[in-house]
């Protein structure tokens, strides 16, 4: 619990959350409930909205429609009730006028499922953070898990997300097809939604918080090069769906590759895909691709979250002729810089992105203000071996 000051009379009042469970988060508080909500003014007097209306000549409903964007309301009274509130330097306070209303929203998070250490635990750790703030607006947050690697799994969570009826979406694209076709039901449902970590060009969605997807792929393929005579790339790539549906960093790659096209004309690209569950396999493999390139020190990159694969398989075999790019800080992938297995790491607050995301649909529902800017790339930051431990 944390005391809020009423700004009106200095009177402190609880916010109580009595339901959060990471999933859902309900809030009450004891504020003053009179059915239309209240605003205040500069020096802290409460005014009531039977006041503006009188100000503005208009009634009651006419100031409630115009402070919250619904019904029908003329050109010239909704401009006169702007203006009367704009000198007199008037807001609505919202914590009041969303208890009155006793509407319930409800955001939905759709992430894939994760173990723990893994990428996703930290966007889920994010969306924790965001059920903080939409908590204090009575706004609840659901987390709906879906198999990455399974098409089935994703239709049947966009299903069950589309069936609890969310008033906002945050979600990570991973099929671009049928993201798109849920992105367009949401569309036709007037249903704001976020992407997180990537995005779909050219779509609908409200907002977008990761990285540039395209330039972190240049920045990597630059880092891995390194200005040094490379004849070979070799990425990493996971092996996803038995359909070839997923392909969630298909432009971050696209950036590699015309790095390397366009500074390195004469390096061949090679993709080796790997399973990510099973071990052996993938040590079986990494051996071929050794087997096959005689040259002991490769260039070797992943565009995804799980360079510590390779990193695990280098050290198992005792190579350190090879320089490793990869992405996103998990602790595995640290243990690997620092043990000089991985030359380099791209990272990102994954957690800050979806708390973003989770306050961008907050606001937008209870101030009926999108974010300022639409796509929201948040900075590349560059580790190795040197400086990882300083990173927070």
């Amino acid at each position: 619990m944390s005391p809020f000051t009423d700004p009106c009379k200095g009177k402190k009042y609880i916010l109580i959350s009595v339901r959060g469970n990471g999933k859902k988060c309900i809030f009450e508080s004891k504020f003053e409930k009179n059915g239309i909500g209240l605003i205040m003014n500069k020096d802290g007097n409460k005014i009531t909205i039977n006041d503006v209306a009188k100000a503005a000549g208009v009634s009651k409903g006419t100031v409630d429609r115009v402070l919250h964007d619904r019904g029908e309301v003329s050109v010239k009274s909704r401009e006169k009730i702007l203006k009367v509130i704009e000198e007199l330097g008037y807001k609505p306070n919202f914590y009041a006028s969303i208890l009155a209303s006793k509407k319930n929203y409800h955001i939905s998070c759709l992430i894939p499922e994760f173990n723990n250490g893994e990428f996703w635990e930290l966007t889920e750790r994010g969306v924790l953070q965001g059920t903080e703030y939409a908590g204090r607006f009575g706004i609840s947050i659901s987390v709906e898990l879906y198999d990455q690697y399974d098409l089935d799994s994703f239709q049947g969570a966009c299903s069950r997300v589309l069936a609890s009826g969310p008033s906002g979406v945050v979600m990570a694209p991973m099929f671009r097809n049928e993201t798109l076709k849920f992105a367009k039901e949401l569309s036709d449902r007037n249903i704001p939604y976020v992407y997180i970590d990537s995005k779909l060009e050219d779509d609908g969605y409200l907002a977008y918080y990761g990285m540039p997807m395209y330039q972190s792929g240049y920045l990597c393929a630059d880092i891995l090069t390194d200005g040094r005579d490379v004849r070979k790339v070799h990425i990493i790539r996971i092996a996803r769906d038995k359909r070839g549906l997923s392909d969630p960093t298909i432009t971050r790659r696209t950036g590699l590759i015309d790095y390397i096209s366009e500074h390195y004309p004469d390096c061949q690209i090679e993709n080796t895909f790997i399973d990510p569950k099973d071990r052996d396999a993938r040590y079986a493999v990494l051996d071929g691709m050794f087997a096959s390139d005689p040259d002991p020190a490769k260039y070797i990159v992943m565009c995804n979250s799980r360079v510590h694969f390779v990193a695990d398989y280098l050290k198992d075999r005792g190579i350190r002729t090879c320089r490793v790019v990869g992405f996103d800080v998990l602790d595995r992938n640290m243990a690997a810089l620092k043990d000089g297995y991985v030359q380099a790491l791209i990272a990102q607050h994954s957690d800050r992105q979806a708390a973003s995301a989770i306050t961008a649909i907050t606001d937008f529902l209870i101030m009926h203000e999108p974010p300022a800017r639409k796509d929201n790339y948040t900075q590349m930051d560059i580790l190795n071996k040197y400086n990882c431990d300083y990173y927070i």
